[in-house]
């Protein structure tokens, strides 16, 4: 065997077939995930007709008759009636009338969106709020029975939804919680918050404790320490953790359904009910699904560098 010649393959550069097969893998998994999202969009912009037909048509003149139905109530009319209106305002006036309807209101799907909005970013402060002070007191201080107790933290998420509706119903019924957002934003900040205790002790203890320790030297009280040592140091993890909390609370159905029912009805409930002529109106289903996506997804696009870091923090160590 000639000397000098190494055979050992570098663990850190993948050869180019590797790379290649990698890339196609990622490529095809990105493309399988992206057409559901893309079929829903594009049935927003089709009519209903179209939104039935077999096969499914990928050429189609766009119509926002969906969105038109999403955001009103119609009611059918005579069409000698609608003879004698004035002309149409609007394009949403203009689509119900070529229907032989009218647009009687405005729908329930603005206060809807609305709720989902002060539910899910509301339970989401709270959560993270308490989360990074338990993870703290956690990660510092010595708490009787740590584990134990961060193990009935945990299993608070291990049973399902369905086994604690009944009991949450009841209680809620009593406490005069049913059917009211600050209720709602109560329930999944309790949810939520094992996730936060968990996902950001695990930040806090990778942080130096010799930092809050020369900043106490400094002058700092334990507070001060935190709020401006840790905190801006856990960033990254509070950012992830929010993340995480937010698409739970964002897309949460079981108990939206069971404990909401008119003034704090969130979204998720609402867009599989709304019911078009003859049946379901799918393109007004799909142009719901395809509004109520908009914020979560502009929300972790804006913050998809914390996303990342926070996912690979601590994986490696020097």
């Amino acid at each position: 065997m000639r000397k000098n010649i190494s055979t050992a393959h570098s663990v850190v550069e993948p050869r180019p077939v590797t790379r290649w097969v990698a890339g196609l893998l990622v490529a095809l998994y990105a493309l399988v995930t992206i057409i559901p999202l893309a079929w829903i969009i594009l049935t927003s912009i089709k009519s209903p007709p179209d939104s039935i037909s077999y096969p499914p048509k990928v050429v189609f003149s766009p119509s926002l008759e969906g969105y038109c139905n999403l955001f009103t109530t119609r009611s059918r009319q005579a069409p000698e009636y609608i003879a004698a209106l004035p002309p149409a305002t609007d394009t949403c006036d203009k689509v119900a009338r070529a229907n032989n309807m009218v647009v009687a209101g405005r729908s329930n799907y603005i206060p809807r969106f609305i709720n989902s909005l002060i539910i899910a970013f509301g339970s989401t402060v709270l959560s993270v709020g308490f989360g990074v002070m338990a993870a703290y007191a956690f990660s510092r201080f010595k708490v009787p029975l740590k584990d134990d107790l961060l193990f009935f933290i945990l299993s608070t998420r291990m049973m399902p939804p369905i086994a604690v509706a009944i009991p949450i119903y009841l209680m809620y019924r009593e406490l005069g919680l049913s059917d009211t957002r600050i209720g709602m934003i109560l329930l999944y900040c309790a949810v939520n918050i094992s996730l936060a205790v968990w996902l950001l002790k695990g930040f806090i203890d990778e942080i130096p404790r010799e930092y809050e320790e020369a900043a106490m030297v400094d002058g700092y009280t334990r507070l001060q320490a935190f709020v401006k040592v840790v905190l801006p140091q856990a960033t990254t993890g509070i950012v992830a953790t929010a993340i995480f909390c937010l698409i739970f609370s964002w897309n949460e159905y079981a108990f939206a359904v069971l404990l909401t029912s008119g003034e704090a009805q969130t979204a998720p409930p609402f867009i599989p009910i709304i019911i078009g002529e003859g049946g379901q109106d799918w393109p007004a289903v799909a142009a719901g699904t395809t509004l109520f996506l908009v914020p979560i997804l502009v929300f972790t696009v804006l913050l998809r560098k914390h996303l990342l870091r926070g996912i690979t923090f601590g994986a490696v160590r020097k």
